[in-house]
């Protein structure tokens, strides 16, 4: 066989001038309509209307076109079989071998700042998916190309043969019904939005792939980077790299973790994190003062780890910076005398965020997490505390300074693994116990790590005391105030501890685990 016709009908008219005069001096007829048709005429390339072939015009404002027996008999015949022949033969009707089409830009309509639902809805492409369906189907005899990045695949074999192969064509049809079913994912996700239905019967999610991964958290196993087709502002999937060795699967997990911690403060903040626990976070008045705290909170477990800070990076940091090993540094921006310094450093990355103050706002995604044979939906954790939220429990109620620890120990904590217990003074973490599997365990860690700097530091713990054995152990290391949220049927114990112990104790109500 041989591609003798062709129907052309792209949103996307990269390449599609060049593509189609080729395909023309190659001997293939052209099939197209609206504006595609209109821009090959403009460019001299020969051309058939659709409604040349199917004796019918366009009709309600181009929304009624192609969707014609002529059109879809000509991609469905299946060529080899005798009815199929004899009916076309009979209907004189003729085969269409290959298919050219992207489709309404939906996704570009619905980003638009003020785009109302009726615009929206009048970009969803009815029949652009169904003739690609179409082809696809048939790819046995027909060729269908959704993607401008194709076009030279398919001109060179046809070149060569007059048609394309197989396995070419095999390819080409299961790109189309991906590209097909993210097409749909994107305008269910969207109705889903304006119905506010997040959670409905049926989920339907669509990623596209941002790079190949060396393999994932273990040489052992495959792994790839995607993002979704609206990316948030202001995150990882958005940012630029401006240096050092491509981002491996646990670089990336990292990175995503510390930038959510950094986002919690609107003040100066530098947060360090080491397989997703944060090891180091600060706060100061400029960000060089930040970065020393949070440097200072564990000198030992930054080294290897990931950097996050929420203002531009400049040469007094960067010198600092660029005295340990790091995987990767984040930051909104970076100074030209800040990027000379790092990038002497061959393997560091780093990361350009953008303005992340902006996206900063809190609001909450929606996160999936994938378990055996299905997955989990949740919400992002976002939610925020202020002083009016805390309820005292204690005799004594925190100082002025100590409610300042607490507010930051509890923004910190939250991004700790569970069980998790944080120490906090001077406006820097001192002591980080994580994922532990019972609390006083995690005291243990987070007051053995603190030290000395234990003595007159805040304690936040993401979930309640059981019992108060953990109170018990603070008092002991000269903890001061601790904020956690209330709930047990034991708080009492706690609360007697607390007050036995001049220890100010608040409650928020919320928890923050972190499986």
């Amino acid at each position: 066989m041989a591609i003798r016709r062709a129907l052309v009908s792209v949103s996307d008219k990269t390449g599609i001038v060049e593509f189609c005069r080729e395909l023309s001096q190659l001997g293939v007829e052209i099939i197209s309509t609206g504006g595609t048709k209109t821009l090959l005429e403009k460019e001299n390339v020969p051309v058939i209307g659709i409604s040349d072939v199917t004796g019918f015009p366009e009709v309600l404002d181009g929304r009624v076109k192609t969707l014609h027996p002529a059109v879809h008999s000509g991609l469905l015949a299946i060529r080899d079989n005798a009815e199929h022949r004899e009916t076309m033969e009979k209907l004189g009707l003729d085969y269409i071998d290959l298919v050219v089409v992207n489709l309404y830009p939906f996704q570009a309509t619905i980003e638009k700042p003020g785009v109302t639902y009726e615009e929206a809805i009048e970009n969803i492409d009815i029949g652009g998916p169904t003739m690609l369906r179409s082809a696809a189907k048939n790819h046995a005899f027909v060729t269908v190309v959704v993607d401008a990045g194709d076009y030279a695949k398919v001109l060179e074999e046809v070149r060569q043969s007059g048609d394309t192969t197989l396995d070419t064509r095999k390819r080409l049809a299961a790109k189309v019904f991906r590209h097909t079913a993210a097409y749909d994912a994107l305008i269910s996700d969207y109705f889903a939005k304006v119905l506010d239905e997040p959670l409905p019967e049926r989920l339907t999610v669509t990623y596209e792939k941002v790079q190949d991964l060396r393999y994932g958290e273990n040489p052992h196993q495959r792994a790839a980077f995607y993002r979704k087709p609206i990316s948030s502002p202001g995150s990882i999937t958005t940012a630029e790299q401006l240096h050092g060795k491509e981002l491996s699967y646990n670089n990336i997990n990292d990175a995503n973790a510390a930038l959510a911690i950094v986002k919690e403060f609107d003040e100066p903040a530098v947060v360090a994190v080491k397989h997703m626990n944060p090891c180091g976070v600060g706060i100061g008045g400029d960000i060089d003062e930040a970065y020393r705290k949070a440097y200072e909170a564990d000198p030992t477990s930054i080294f290897g780890g990931i950097v996050a800070a929420n203002r531009v990076i400049g040469a007094e940091t960067a010198k600092r910076l660029s005295e340990i090993f790091l995987e990767i540094v984040l930051a909104p921006d970076f100074t030209p005398e800040a990027l000379d310094i790092l990038t002497k450093k061959k393997n560091i990355r780093l990361l350009r965020l953008g303005d992340i103050a902006a996206a900063a706002e809190r609001k909450p995604e929606w996160l999936i997490s994938s378990v055996e044979g299905g997955m989990l939906v949740q919400q992002s954790d976002v939610h925020s505390l202020s002083e009016a939220d805390l309820k005292v429990v204690t005799d004594r109620a925190p100082t002025p300074e100590e409610l300042k620890q607490l507010l930051f120990g509890w923004k910190v904590v939250k991004h700790v693994k569970s069980n998790a217990i944080l120490l906090a003074k001077d406006s820097m973490t001192v002591g980080v116990g994580a994922g532990q599997m019972n609390r006083v365990g995690a005291a243990r860690i987070a007051i053995e790590q603190a030290g000395a700097k234990a003595r007159g530091a805040v304690l936040a713990s993401d979930a309640f005391f059981p019992m108060g054995d953990t109170l018990e152990l603070a008092a002991k290391a000269g903890i001061t105030a601790v904020i956690q949220p209330g709930g047990s049927i034991k708080d009492e114990e706690s609360i007697t501890v607390a007050n036995a112990n001049n220890i100010a104790m608040v409650m928020t109500g919320v928890r923050h685990f972190k499986h």
